[in-house]
Order: C-alpha cells, then structure tokens, then sequence
C-alpha cells in the first residue's frame, strides 16, 4: 500500500493493522515527525519515503526521500500498489486522493476533507471510508427500506462546561478531549462539532439521497444507527478503535479478530444527548448543507483558516464557528468542477485572511 500521513493517530493504526496482515508498506508519506518516521521505516522497509519540507530530507534513514506535494502525486502515480491510505490533515489531502483516482487505485479514505469539499467530483466507488461512523452504517445496511441514517459525537472537550465560558476557552482546553487523544485539528473541529457536520456531509456523499442525522452517545461505544421504514433500529456497538474500520478497508471480507466486545455489563449504562445550537452554533446550518452539500466546499476552508486564526490567538474559541457561519452566508456559488472547487477554497481563504 501507500500510506499518506504515516504518522498520525490513524497512519499508525493502519501501520499496525498491515503488520498483522503482512501488508506491504511501498510507499510512507509523513510530515514532521521524523523521529517516529524513522522508527516506522526500520519495521516496514518501504521503497520511497515523501516529507512534507526540503530540510527534513536529510534526516530521514533512507535512501529515496522527497518532499513537498509534487512528490506525493508522484510517488502515488509511479506506485505499484492497488491501494492508498489517504490519512493526510486538511484540504492538503484532496490531491492525492483524486491522484489515486485517476490512477485507477482504491482509496481507503481518513481526510475528511475530500468528500466535503470536493464529493460531487470524486467517484465513490473507488473510496472506502477509514471512519467509524461510516464503517458503521456499512455494517448495518440490509436490503431494506431505510427512514434515517444517524451517526453519534462524543460532544468534544466542552460538552459539559457552562456555555458562557465557552467564549475564554484556549487551544490547551480544546484539545481535552474526554474520550480519546488524536490530533490537534480533529479535536478542534470535535469541540465545535465541525467535525461531526464533516461526517454527515461524507455519509451523504457515500450513501447518496436521505436522511441524516447525529447524536451525543458520551462513552463513544455506539457510533452508528440506522432506522429502518419498519420502525426497527440497529445499532453499530464496538470498541473505540480506528483498527476496526482500518482493517476492512483493507480487505472487506474480514473474518479474524479486530478487536475485544463491548461488555455491556461492565458499561452499565449509556447517555444519549441532543446536539445543542447555543453550545455548538454550527448545527444551525446542518439541514440547508445537507440540501447543498457541493457547499461543502466553503465550510472547509472558512473552518481552516479559523482554526489557524484561533491558534495564533487572533480570535476566541467561539469565533471559529462564527467565521463559518459569516462565510456560509458570504459565498453562496456551487462549485461546478474540481477546478472550481480549488478556485472556491482560494477565494474563501483570501477573503478571510
């Protein structure tokens, strides 16, 4: 495989899970961290190496080691492989992923960002999504009519504070998340329930036309539902772990041990929650994005150049949803192409500079 983004939560699971499965590693594209790069390239013995910048080059212990985004395209283009884990950050990852398209290659999908920017443009049959909540709606479907496809959230670092503290929260506080530790983006768009709006516009492009929708579920335990026309619900139980839908992404038809069973009696109990409009504002667009998801494109970047601004402390915790709701409101032009996706997001972010 080519694995794009090695050395985040998700390129190391996928890591783990091709060790269990003799996997082949051609290809390990990472960013900064090149200590743990080098630890993965002395397990997995890949044939090239791609780095993010020009002076990390030298301190990677291999011999074929480019950087930049020209190379990823490259090395995915030049690759042998059948597949590409795409676990890149950001709009950054909507290139390779239409790269491996192009390529005839299958795409087993972690960056968010592709789908939402970009999903009316992308052949979904060539994408398997690395997600929870997706895996676990493709768990469930039968052959039958389905009323709604619903997918939970944790709720984030803030899903028991006061609301009117919200407006002091620091970087430090939203990376607090109660139920796991992933990367700084995804537990910032997790806090303002970004992430969750990203998802449900995914599911809607890998499962077409319906009804979407998602809920609080505070342990993570339950990350899918599905309401038949019946009136029956199922419910997609596992273990929080990104191995699980790693490893059908690898292979569909797997039959061996992922992971331990959720024991209920040890759990005791769960709590459901409503998505709250005043704790996260941006559920105030969900509906009409859903109606228009090729807007998906606007909500990225406006989401991206916030984060970036909440960082550098230009602007507070609550802004971030207020800089997508102003853009949401501001351009309002549906992307007719993939050149029009990428000329969107530059506008956007000039706009928002």
């Amino acid at each position: 495989m080519v694995l794009l983004g090695s050395t985040g939560s998700i390129g190391v699971n996928t890591l783990e899970v091709a060790k269990k499965f003799n996997i082949k590693i051609e290809v390990l594209v990472a960013g900064k961290n090149i200590e743990l790069l080098n630890q993965q390239i002395l397990i997995h013995s890949p044939l090239f190496v791609v780095v993010a910048y020009k002076e990390d080059v030298l301190k990677v212990n291999h011999n074929n080691v480019l950087f930049g985004e020209d190379s990823i395209l490259k090395a995915i283009e030049d690759s042998q492989s059948d597949l590409v884990v795409n676990a890149l950050v950001g709009f950054l990852g909507l290139r390779p992923t239409l790269k491996a398209i192009e390529c005839g290659k299958k795409v087993a999908l972690a960056n968010k960002e592709s789908l939402v920017a970009c999903g009316n443009f992308i052949d979904i049959s060539k994408i398997q999504p690395i997600d929870s909540e997706h895996f676990g709606l493709w768990y469930l479907m039968q052959d039958r009519p389905i009323s709604k496809m619903i997918i939970t959230a944790s709720g984030g670092a803030f899903r028991d504070w006061d609301i009117n503290k919200l407006k002091n929260a620091t970087l430090a506080d939203t990376q607090k998340h109660p139920n796991w530790s992933m990367g700084q983006k995804i537990t910032i768009d997790s806090a303002t329930m970004v992430n969750k709006i990203f998802e449900l516009l995914e599911a809607r492009w890998l499962f077409g036309e319906g009804e979407y929708d998602a809920i609080i579920e505070t342990k993570s335990l339950i990350h899918a539902l599905i309401d038949f026309e019946d009136g029956s619900t199922t419910a997609h139980f596992a273990n929080a772990s990104m191995q699980l839908p790693i490893a059908f992404a690898l292979d569909k038809n797997m039959d061996k041990n992922i992971l331990g069973h959720v024991d209920l009696l040890k759990i005791g109990n769960l709590e459901f929650r409503e998505i709250d409009k005043l704790r996260y504002p941006i559920w105030e667009i969900k509906e009409d994005l859903l109606k228009n998801p090729n807007r998906g494109v606007v909500i990225n970047a406006a989401n991206e150049v916030a984060i970036e601004k909440f960082i550098n402390k230009e602007i507070g915790f609550m802004d971030i949803s207020k800089t997508i709701l102003k853009a949401y409101e501001m351009f309002r032009d549906e992307p007719k192409s993939v050149d029009d996706v990428f000329a969107l997001d530059y506008e956007i972010r000039e706009k928002l500079k």
